[in-house]
Parts: structure tokens; C-alpha cells; sequence
């Protein structure tokens, strides 16, 4: 064998071994988070001993970072080639099918897995600008989608809360996506692309949510300091990840020693579950409150749409992630997400009652419920893309669109 056929070989076993890395990397780090993930587990996984993985990423927050940009580049794949298509609906189309067709050949095993960009922020500097420089290259791609004769009525911060309300549903669907079979995901498709198209308002509806009372769950006497204990909690794991979050960090957000944590939780799994316990109260009361306000289910949906996205950007808020069920201990993560599902469920009750009456158009109600949730999820980081975002202002930019179409005025 010449030279040239050696290097070619050596070259060829190199990239199937790099991307052998990659692939159970990101396995691992879509489970565990930045901080979770040891490239000990990595090279586990592939057959290697630690020290052979550091011949292809030196350190663990590199592997991370190419994990990132790995998924970047086959989203920003799907993008381009949506993008082709003569107008928006067709792009949003071309992108949701795109995309669905990825996650189904994973699912079959044919492909490696997508990445999750929730814990992005979680790299080391200089690797976290480089990736986060590279989100907001696919973003401002994704945005182009609003771009055009078509959308001269929306100004630039109209423009981000859509782009973000679409890829959040996009990121978000692989938590509810695995109810489906494959051979469903066409249907899954249609009944997104309607939803994020036309919305759920009936025909004639205005947007016009009325206020909710406040839903922050009552402390009992003399213990107001645990619902500032559980936001300050909520809001560091929300930025940082549930394990970038260590107890030191939350006892030093909360100016109290460790010892007065491990004083009033067993451990960081019982802070994490209370903070998840407060968020599905907080959200089962809105619901019920807008049932109790209206016998319209439309005013019911758009009235806890709006007062929960409000919420996120109160002085209460946010509401935990729901990516933070993913490092949690299997039996916890199991009730947690039947917590997530019962609020699903109310939504999904909602919808069909309102389809019954006309008060809500014909859509799927899981899938519709489901899209819900991911825009309530993401209501946590619209700050991050609509700078300087108000309370006020939060449900007509990021609510409303879901509800009434992505490319209604």
C-alpha cells in the first residue's frame, strides 16, 4: 500500500472515530448537561480509555462546544434548504418537514442524535461566545423566514419573538415527540404547520386576554422566605443548568450558608422538586382561574396563555425549565414529568371543549396542548432575544402569535 492509500485509511478510521466521539458525546450531554458529562462516560461508550478521546478534544468543554456546533450545522442545513422555498408558509412548511424527517431517521437509528442547545451557556469562556455567536447566526437565518414585503408591519423585536416562538417548537417537540410512532410523524407535521399557521382563534376572534389574578401560591404564616428561596433557586438552574447549579452557587444567590440549605432540603433533588411543584401550581391555578372567569374557551386559553407568559417575566418568576427533569433521578424525573403532562392535559381539556362549541378552531388538542407548553417554556428566555421586553408587552409579542397564526398582523 503507497503512502497516499495509508494516510487516506488513517485519515477515514480518524473521522469515523471523531464522529463516534460526537455522537455518544452528545448522547451524554443532552442526559447529563455540560457539567454531567466526563469524557471518561464518553470514551466508555466507544471503546476507548480516556487518555485516547483527549487525541481528539483536549478538554471536556470542547467536546461540549463541538457537540453545539455539530447540531448547529445540520439545523442550519435544514434552514438553507428551507429557505429555497418561494414564500413563508412554504419555508415553514419545507422546515417543519425537514426537520420531523431528521427526527425520524434518529428515531429509526439511521442517524445520530440531534443536540440540545438548552445548557449552551454552560461552557467555559471562550467556547461559550463561539457557540452562542453561532445560535444567533442560525437565529438571525430563521428570521429571514419574516422577512419581506410581507411582513413590513412587524418591527425587528416582532420579527425575534417569532423567530424564537418557532425554534423553541422545533427544539422543544422532541419531549413530547416520542408519544408518536414514526409512521404518525406526516400527521404530527400537518397538524403543527395549521397550528403555527392559522392558530386557534375561531374565525371573527379578537386578541384581548383578560387579567388573571396573581397565581403565586400562598406561603404559610412565617414562611415568606421560601418563595424567595424557590425563585431565586428557580431562576439559576434555569440559567445555569440543574447540575451547573451547585448548591453553593444557590446558597450564595441566596446570601446563606450551606449548612442553613441543608437546614430546610434534604438535598438538591428536594430543592429541584419543589421548585417544580411550585411551577405546576402556579400554572394549574392560572388555568383554573381562567375557567372560573369565562364559560369561552377562547377567553379561557388566551387569558392563562397571556397571565403565564406575563408571569415569567415578573418579579415572581420564571417558571422551571422543563429540560431540568433530565438530570434528575429516574423515579423523580417520572412524577415530575406526569406533573408537566397533567398541565398538558388541562390545555388539551380546554381546546376540546372549545372545539365543541366553536369557540376554538378544529386542531389536534395534544399536539396543540403541547405547543403550549414549549411556548410557556420559552417564555423563560425572551428576554434574551426581544431585549428589554416588558411584562406588559410579553403576551401580545410571543402568546399571541401562537395562538393566532405566526404570520397573522
Amino acid at each position: 500500500m503507497d503512502d497516499g492509500r495509508i494516510t487516506g485509511v488513517a485519515t477515514a478510521r480518524y473521522a469515523r472515530k471523531k464522529e463516534a466521539i460526537l455522537a455518544a458525546a452528545t448522547v451524554i450531554l443532552n442526559r447529563q448537561g455540560v457539567k454531567g458529562m466526563t469524557l471518561a462516560d464518553v470514551a466508555a461508550q466507544v471503546g476507548l480509555i480516556t487518555t485516547s478521546v483527549t487525541y481528539y478534544y483536549r478538554k471536556k468543554d470542547d467536546l461540549a462546544a463541538a457537540c453545539f456546533m455539530r447540531g448547529l450545522e445540520r439545523f442550519d442545513a435544514l434552514v438553507t434548504e428551507a429557505a429555497k422555498a418561494p414564500d413563508a408558509p412554504a419555508r415553514l412548511l419545507a422546515f417543519l418537514d425537514l426537520y420531523l424527517d431528521l427526527g425520524r431517521r434518529v428515531r429509526l437509528g439511521e442517524e445520530t442524535p440531534l443536540t440540545s442547545f438548552t445548557e449552551m451557556r454552560a461552557l467555559k469562556e471562550p467556547l461559550r461566545t463561539a457557540v452562542t455567536g453561532a445560535f444567533s447566526d442560525l437565529f438571525r437565518r430563521v428570521r429571514g423566514f419574516f422577512e419581506g414585503d410581507a411582513f413590513e408591519h412587524l418591527d425587528k423585536r416582532e420579527r425575534n419573538a417569532r423567530t424564537h416562538l418557532l425554534l423553541e417548537q422545533v427544539f422543544w417537540s422532541g419531549t413530547w415527540l416520542r408519544r408518536y410512532d414514526v409512521d404518525d410523524y406526516g400527521r404530527v407535521r400537518d397538524k403543527m404547520y395549521d397550528i403555527l399557521v392559522h392558530g386557534l382563534a375561531p374565525a371573527g376572534a379578537t386578541w384581548s386576554p383578560a387579567a388573571l389574578p396573581d397565581p403565586t401560591p400562598r406561603s404559610a404564616e412565617g414562611q415568606d422566605w421560601r418563595e424567595t428561596f424557590l425563585v431565586a433557586a428557580t431562576r439559576l438552574i434555569n440559567q445555569r443548568g440543574y447540575r451547573g447549579a451547585s448548591v453553593e452557587d444557590i446558597s450564595a444567590e441566596l446570601n446563606v450558608t450551606k449548612g442553613s440549605f441543608y437546614h430546610h432540603h434534604e438535598d438538591k433533588d428536594a430543592l429541584v422538586v419543589e421548585c417544580f411543584e411550585r411551577t405546576f401550581a402556579v400554572t394549574r391555578k392560572a388555568q383554573a382561574d381562567a375557567r372560573r372567569q369565562s364559560p369561552d374557551a377562547w377567553d379561557q386559553l388566551s387569558a392563562a396563555a397571556a397571565a403565564l407568559v406575563e408571569y415569567q417575566l415578573s418579579e415572581h418568576g420564571p417558571l422551571l425549565r422543563a429540560s431540568s427533569m433530565g438530570a434528575l433521578p429516574l423515579e423523580i424525573r417520572h412524577e415530575m414529568a406526569m406533573g408537566y403532562n397533567r398541565g398538558s392535559e388541562r390545555f388539551a381539556a380546554m381546546i376540546s371543549d372549545g372545539i365543541a362549541d366553536g369557540a376554538i378552531r378544529a386542531v389536534d388538542p395534544m399536539i396543540a396542548a403541547h405547543m403550549i407548553n414549549s411556548m410557556l417554556n420559552a417564555a423563560t428566555s425572551l428576554g434574551s432575544w426581544v431585549h428589554g421586553v416588558e411584562r406588559a408587552e410579553a403576551a401580545r409579542l410571543f402568546s399571541r402569535p401562537l395562538l393566532t397564526g405566526l404570520f397573522t398582523r
